[in-house]
């Protein structure tokens, strides 16, 4: 029996909720071609966020477009715990087990 991904709220700084499950294979790709960076960047905690907000921006096309369109205002609205939050439900990927990346 194959099993659905039920999609998940995360909450915002500001409160907004908003819905996350798995990227659109469209997005997906994108999301992944920029991840796929954050091992270059993984002892840079700067850059490794940079990575990071990068992809929660690409998410963010699917989950929230109005916030998408400016990073500044994303990183104004989200806390860490978030952040790693839409990366696991965007992408599958499990971030508990990225290493060094729970220095960031």
């Amino acid at each position: 029996m194959a099993t659905v991904n039920e999609p998940k709220t995360v909450k915002l700084i500001d409160g907004t909720e908003i819905t996350v499950r798995p990227l659109k294979i469209s997005l997906l790709r994108e999301f992944m071609k920029k991840f796929e960076g954050i091992q270059k960047v993984a002892e840079d905690n700067d850059k490794s966020m940079n990575v990071l907000m990068e992809c929660v921006q690409i998410a963010m096309k699917q989950y929230k477009p109005e916030i998408a369109e400016d990073i500044k205002t994303l990183e104004d609205n989200i806390d860490l715990p978030t952040v790693y939050e839409v990366v696991e439900e965007a992408s599958g990927i499990n971030m508990s087990t990225m290493g060094n990346l729970g220095n960031v």
